[in-house]
This record gives structure tokens, C-alpha cells and sequence, in this order.
């Protein structure tokens, strides 16, 4: 199924994407809201599919903001680094183990929300990257068989950077990370049942109609099911957290000099095979 929230900031209300791809349905009368218990709930979510199968969902006439598709997250868990040409474009060596730091719930945004280059930023990046949402919780998981068990859904997310604030500016990534808008994230969920395969996604983003990444999930240094995995040995996962698992090469910060950071008035667009595609204009904050 693809999960959505539809209406103005702080007033979405759960959607289902239609078979067609083009309808929404309403599912404010079977669930609250998109989050965490409705992923772990799974006679919630088969009542849904029973509802769609039968034709009982409400049609949403005239489509409208299309915010994030999940609510209450409680924590933004992404990993550094995590693809072989992204390393090497960077002059990085590929990390034996996951590099991991954290964005805040409140970087999340709706899809084709307008983000916000931070005030004296002169380095803002885009990362195109395939975000994990949990629907178990995940403590201790013991092997990489087990870890897919532990997943909910997929996403499109754009894992937003300020380089400087993050590289030049002392102490861990954070600053760079956690600016306000930096993490776009939908249009949809798309539940782990129908993504038979994590790491055969292509992924695509351009900036003005210029393509600048061009990947597929299947270059990832540590795949899906070992990041659920080992996160899972330093810190316990719940329903509705989720996770940004890296981006391949195309950034800004891997170009030749003059490197073309992001600037008011730009427009990114970007997507991931089954899951979606988003689009965002930036302008200064």
C-alpha cells in the first residue's frame, strides 16, 4: 500500500494511493493518523486493504498540499557514507562500520515543501536517499534475516546539507543536518511488502532539470537489513522511527570547484523507483 497525509501544515489527514496511482482515498474513517502504531498494527493496516479491495474508501477530490506521510516520529537515525561512489567521490575511505548521527523530528516537511537555505549558509547540499521506517521494534536484532522483519515501509527522503556547518564549523555533523525543512520526506509510504527488494531501487535527483544523481541502492556499502541490524545494538528502534540510509555520488560537495551549492530561487527534484518522487524550491530562510 502507499500511505499518505493530504491537507495544510498541521491539518493533513490519512490517505491511501489508489491501484490507479492517481486517486486518493480517504482513511480518516478507519485510522487517526499515518505513525508508528498504525505501521505496527497489522490488523489496522489489513482493514485498509480490505476497505480498498471493496471500494469503501471516499474518493479526496482536488488533490492539494501533500504533506509528510508519517506523524509522531521519534527519532531521525542516518547513516553516513554508505555508498561505495559516493565515498570515492569524496575522497572518503568507505567506513568498516556505519557512521551514524541524527536528524531532529522537526527538519521533516512535506515532499514538494519549500526549504530553507539557512541564513549565511554558503553550502547547502542535496542528498537523494532511501529512508527505512520502522513498524517493530527492533532491540538486539540478532541477524540480517531477521532485521527485514522489523521493517514497515520505504520513503523518498532528501537528506538536506549545510557542508560548511557540517565539515568546517568543529564538533559532529549535526549543525550541518538539523537546519529547519532539510528533510523532505514522502510523497508516500510504501509498505515493506511491496518492496520485495531494498536494494534494487534506482534513484534519481536533478537540481533546474540538470541530473546530478543518477544511482541505485544496490551500491550501498552496508544494505538494509544490516543497518536495521547493527542500529539495533546501540539503541532500540520503535514503530514510526526512521532511518536515512545515504546517498550515492552527485552531491555538490564531490564536484569540481566552483562547487554548485543550492541558492535561492532552485529547484530540486528528486525520486526512487516505486517509492515516489518530490519536488522542492529553495529560497532563503
Amino acid at each position: 500500500m502507499k500511505l499518505l497525509r493530504v491537507g495544510t501544515t498541521g491539518a493533513e489527514r490519512p490517505a491511501l494511493l489508489d491501484e490507479d496511482g492517481t486517486t486518493l482515498r480517504d482513511l480518516s474513517g478507519l485510522v487517526t493518523d499515518i505513525d508508528g502504531a498504525l505501521l505496527a498494527d497489522e490488523a489496522a493496516l489489513e482493514r485498509i486493504r480490505g476497505a480498498a479491495a471493496a471500494g469503501d474508501l471516499p474518493v479526496i477530490e482536488g488533490g492539494g498540499r501533500i504533506g509528510a506521510p508519517l506523524t509522531g516520529i521519534g527519532k531521525i537515525v542516518c547513516i553516513g557514507l554508505n555508498y561505495h561512489d559516493h565515498a570515492r567521490e569524496t575522497n572518503a575511505q568507505a567506513p568498516s562500520e556505519p557512521i551514524i548521527f541524527f536528524k531532529a523530528p522537526d527538519t521533516v516537511v512535506g515532499p514538494d515543501d519549500t526549504v530553507l537555505i539557512p541564513r549565511k549558509s554558503v553550502k547547502t547540499d542535496w542528498e537523494v536517499e532511501l529512508a527505512i521506517v520502522i513498524g517493530r521494534t527492533a532491540r538486539y536484532v540478532e541477524s540480517t534475516e531477521a532485521a527485514l522483519a522489523h521493517v514497515g515501509a520505504y520513503a523518498v527522503s532528501n537528506d538536506v546539507s549545510e557542508r560548511e556547518f557540517q565539515i568546517e564549523r568543529g564538533g559532529q555533523w549535526d549543525k550541518g543536518k538539523n537546519c529547519e525543512t532539510f528533510n523532505p520526506l514522502g510523497p508516500w509510504l510504501v509498505t515493506a511488502d511491496e518492496v520485495p527488494d531494498p536494494q534494487a531501487l534506482a534513484m534519481k535527483l536533478s537540481v533546474n532539470g540538470e541530473s546530478k544523481q543518477d544511482g541505485t541502492t544496490a551500491d550501498m556499502i552496508f544494505p538494509v537489513a544490516e543497518i536495521v541490524r547493527y542500529v539495533s545494538q546501540f539503541m532500540t528502534l520503535y514503530p514510526g522511527d526512521v532511518i536515512n540510509t545515504g546517498t550515492p555520488a552527485g552531491v555538490a560537495l564531490g564536484q569540481p570547484e566552483p562547487k554548485p551549492y543550492l541558492r535561492a530561487g532552485d529547484v530540486v527534484e528528486l525520486g526512487i523507483e516505486g517509492l515516489g518522487t518530490q519536488r522542492q524550491q529553495f529560497k532563503d530562510a
